[in-house]
């Protein structure tokens, strides 16, 4: 009997019964098992690493766990967990509670002004480096190894370097006593810890940025910049109707990249003060010093704090894509 597909209505025709699902997964099986067998070490890894940690991270987050109720071996002695189901109070408490600005609101605000200023500063360096080093200079090969030199080098070495010179008697406090101007606490006082993580940050960022922007330059059509310069555009024209819409593609990508990473970046801002700069705390290293920089360890809390990180880069990554895909529509019209 033969079954007909109605190409309006995508239905099929005739007195054939459809394959149930175990039929049609047999079938894409054995159609197809050989993507499956290769996929498979990925979805396991994936698995193990990403889906059972943060599965795990949520229900911590419903419970009042910490390093006193869970479970844990003394010696020959196993104690076993006592925390217990709290629903949703933690993200309450954090949220709303009576501690809630100083324990999540002021961390989320210096966090936001964290991400906006670094982002902002590799932006600007790395766009302004990337045009310098797209002229015809002589050594252009050897300036581009020295300044992506920040970003190969490992991000903890950058920082113990930077540490070190940030010190009361660092090399940098040193030069501006012996040019008579102020030396700052850059490791003690609040607002220049968190200057110089913003400085340390932009230092680690700026060569990716820039490398990005460069291959971003170089995939723009030289014959646009003839045609704009034979209309009489000059250089700031030339920049602003060439020069940044071909490089629109380049830069959104990047810059979520990099407000996605500036987020959450844990290293730069642990390595350069640890727990002695609460102030300068951004929200992922605030959620690791209460789950293993204090006593007792709050779990709860600390995964609490991982999921509304996750969910805050969520809706903000979705509402990003949005604006840039009606920019886009607006632009084709």
């Amino acid at each position: 009997m033969t079954v007909a597909i109605d190409r309006a209505t995508g239905k099929r025709r005739g007195d054939a019964p459809r394959p149930g699902l175990g039929q049609r997964l047999k079938h894409g099986y054995q159609k197809h098992w050989y993507a499956y067998v290769m996929i498979a070490p990925v979805v396991v890894v994936l698995g193990v690493l990403v889906l059972y940690p943060l599965g795990y991270g949520m229900y911590l987050t419903l419970t009042d766990a910490n390093s006193l109720n869970t479970a844990r071996t003394i010696g020959v002695n196993e104690i076993e967990a006592t925390y217990r189901f709290i629903g949703l109070d933690n993200y309450v408490d954090i949220l709303w509670g009576e501690t809630a600005y100083d324990r999540f609101w002021s961390h989320f605000l210096w966090t936001i002004v964290w991400t906006a200023a670094c982002v902002a500063l590799h932006y600007t360096l790395g766009l302004g480096l990337a045009l310098l080093l797209n002229q015809k200079l002589r050594g252009r090969t050897f300036y581009r190894l020295i300044l992506v030199l920040p970003w190969a080098v490992p991000t903890f070495v950058t920082v113990f370097g930077w540490r070190f010179m940030l010190a009361d008697g660092g090399i940098i406090n040193s030069a501006l006593e012996s040019l008579h101007l102020p030396t700052p606490l850059w490791l003690e006082d609040s607002f220049w810890q968190r200057f110089a993580a913003i400085m340390v940050n932009t230092w680690c960022g700026v060569p990716f940025m820039m490398v990005s922007l460069l291959g971003g330059l170089q995939s723009i059509d030289s014959s646009l910049y003839e045609a704009a310069e034979m209309d009489g555009a000059n250089a700031w024209q030339r920049f602003r109707y060439v020069t940044l819409p071909g490089l629109r593609s380049v830069s959104s990508t990047v810059v979520l990249l990099g407000i996605i990473w500036t987020f959450n970046q844990f290293a730069v801002i642990f390595l350069l003060f640890g727990n002695t700069a609460p102030d300068a705390q951004i929200l992922v290293t605030w959620a690791y010093y209460l789950g293993f920089g204090q006593q007792p360890r709050d779990f709860a809390q600390s995964a609490a704090y991982g999921i509304l990180l996750l969910a805050i880069l969520i809706v903000f990554t979705s509402f990003y894509r949005r604006w840039l895909n009606r920019n886009e529509q607006q632009l084709a019209i």
